[in-house]
């Protein structure tokens, strides 16, 4: 008979490959107590909801990258020396460029699968700008930047800062004439601010634009610094995910303390490596079928064209929109300097929009009171002041972005140039307004419809008859459930104002209080326990009517 595999004592070839690998094992351990990690780590759940994997999309994606820039920085020449083009693509062969430009058109018709990866490149650098901001949305509108994860907020805010600048720097690098004409607004609006302007513009570019240095150093910056900031950030964001624990919605077994879904090891790493091979797999698609900044159709850079209807890649538009819809003539010169107001208010708009998107948490915090940690996530109509806020500032997004097609939009639809122009600026100043106000009523709203089934249950469609001859429709409640999860939020109230130790009201607390109230006095407050019975008593009141009156 056969010795099973079961029962089939070792070789003297298994155990010394056995000794030698715990050996290993034990001496990595000792000195770096790796195990205590790896268990701690394989130990944690994560929550088994699909917006969760927004962030993944997003890491996915740098590592698509990485894995790609790697591939490309060995066949780009980040210098501006000027050479005739000699490759292979005929319609430039002899013009002069610069020599990023020519190795650019190397890669793309040159270097064996060059081209795919330049495109892959670009298509995972335009997902990963897409995928942070849609995470950054999934936690703004469910409230998941709360106590003890402001930071944590504040970390991928400059990692989406950082994402876009690494993007905008690796679309400038091959110097063709749309990077170029991007490079040449950026040097305007540097140019544009008061003082020191002129000499950011000759540090950053070596001189007057365009330079001689500015593809060096955007390729330092490319391919060194920033990648390095993204990593630690990611990094940085990585760890307070795991001592936070992860957010997750209500639900049955959900508490403060306890996270339902799949821990690390196994299931987890299983899905997340299948799900990190689907993101690759699109990315890889997208390069294949859709061809995207084909700089060969532009040419090399010159200052004096400005190709018309040419776009910047979507996550710089709102950047040109906001110069494309500042008002004329509001320059001046004071003091033997040229005040350039079209380019300050653009700047400063921005500069604001973004610090007051940042550093959000701490304001709501600052008017709620809420000194609490939350681990539950907020139902996006049960915060109807945030949600409504989230929605104006998308609304305000969205009006500079499409000012950035500005041009193209007149041209497609057969409009006016000043037409849309003026449509857009009002979408900008009024529209975060009116999205607010509609926002905020369709929340209020929503908040209205879910306390009604809460008391009254939802419409079954059958209809009763009362003893005094009245018809109505009996309503089913529902269960134990359903019901938490449209009760289980927190009823801020507007705070109260009251003197300090010194017996004064200062200008502090008053701001504060308005704030509350502007935050908190139109709630809907949930059904209390009492309201509930209350409304069971009477419906199941009215159900004994209904069937003495049937017998």
């Amino acid at each position: 008979m056969s010795t099973s595999t079961a029962t089939r004592p070792e070789t003297a070839v298994e155990k010394k490959s056995g000794g030698f690998t715990a050996a290993a094992s034990n001496y990595l351990d000792e000195r770096t107590s790796i195990s205590a990690v790896v268990k701690e780590f394989g130990r944690k759940v994560f929550p088994d909801h699909w917006s969760f994997l927004l962030g993944e999309v997003a890491l996915y994606s740098f590592v698509v990258i990485l894995l790609s820039g790697t591939f490309l920085t060995f066949f780009f020449q980040a210098s501006m020396a000027e050479v005739h083009y000699d490759g292979s693509y005929v319609p430039l062969k002899g013009v002069e460029m610069s020599a990023a430009m020519a190795s650019t058109l190397d890669i793309s018709f040159d270097i064996r699968g060059g081209l795919l990866m330049r495109q892959i490149h670009h298509w995972a650098a335009l997902l990963f700008v897409a995928s942070i901001g849609l995470h950054m949305m999934r936690i703004f509108f469910t409230g998941a930047f709360r106590k003890p994860r402001e930071l944590n907020w504040v970390i991928g805010f400059v990692l989406f800062i950082l994402a876009m600048a690494e993007g905008f720097t690796g679309y400038s690098l091959p110097d063709d004439l749309l990077s170029g004409n991007g490079l040449r607004i950026i040097d305007g609006m540097i140019k544009g601010i008061p003082l020191v302007g002129t000499w950011i513009s000759f540090l950053l570019f070596g001189g007057e634009f365009p330079g001689t240095a500015i593809v060096g150093r955007l390729y330092t910056l490319h391919i060194l610094l920033l990648p390095a900031l993204v990593l630690l950030f990611i990094a940085l964001h990585l760890v307070f995910v795991v001592v936070h624990k992860h957010t997750q919605f209500s639900g049955p077994g959900k508490t403060q303390q306890n996270v339902v879904g799949y821990p690390v090891l196994p299931v987890y790493a299983a899905k997340a490596g299948g799900f990190f091979f689907i993101v690759f797999g699109v990315i890889v698609l997208l390069a294949s079928f859709f061809t995207i900044n084909p700089i060969w159709n532009y040419g090399p850079y010159d200052p004096s064209p400005v190709s018309a209807g040419t776009q910047p890649d979507w996550y710089i538009g709102f950047a040109d929109g906001a110069l494309r819809l500042v008002p004329p003539h509001l320059e001046f010169v004071l003091f033997e300097r040229t005040w350039s107001f079209n380019i300050l208010i653009p700047l400063g708009a921005l500069g604001l929009f973004i610090v007051l998107a940042m550093i959000y948490p701490f304001i709501e915090a600052w008017v709620t009171g809420d000194k609490r940690e939350h681990h539950i996530l907020d139902r996006p109509r049960n915060a109807a002041t945030r949600t409504a806020i989230g929605a104006a500032g998308l609304t305000f997004y969205a009006g500079l972005w499409a000012a950035a097609s500005s041009d193209i939009i007149a041209t497609h639809f057969k409009l006016t140039m000043e037409g849309v122009i003026h449509a857009l600026q009002f979408v900008v100043i009024a529209g975060p307004f009116i999205a607010y106000f509609i926002t905020k009523r369709i929340c209020l709203a929503l908040q209205k419809k879910d306390r009604e089934i809460v008391l009254h249950g939802y419409e079954s469609g059958r209809i009763i008859r009362l003893p005094g001859g009245e018809y109505i429709e009996k309503h089913e409640q529902i269960d134990d459930y359903q019901r938490w999860k449209l009760v289980s939020y927190h009823d801020y109230k507007p705070l109260m104002i009251r003197p300090n130790a010194r017996g004064k009201i200062t200008v502090g607390q008053r701001a504060r209080a308005s704030l509350s109230r502007w935050f908190f006095e139109d709630r809907i407050a949930p059904p209390t326990r009492g309201e509930i019975e209350a409304s069971h008593h009477h419906e199941d009141h009215v159900e004994i009517e209904s069937s003495h009156q049937n017998h």
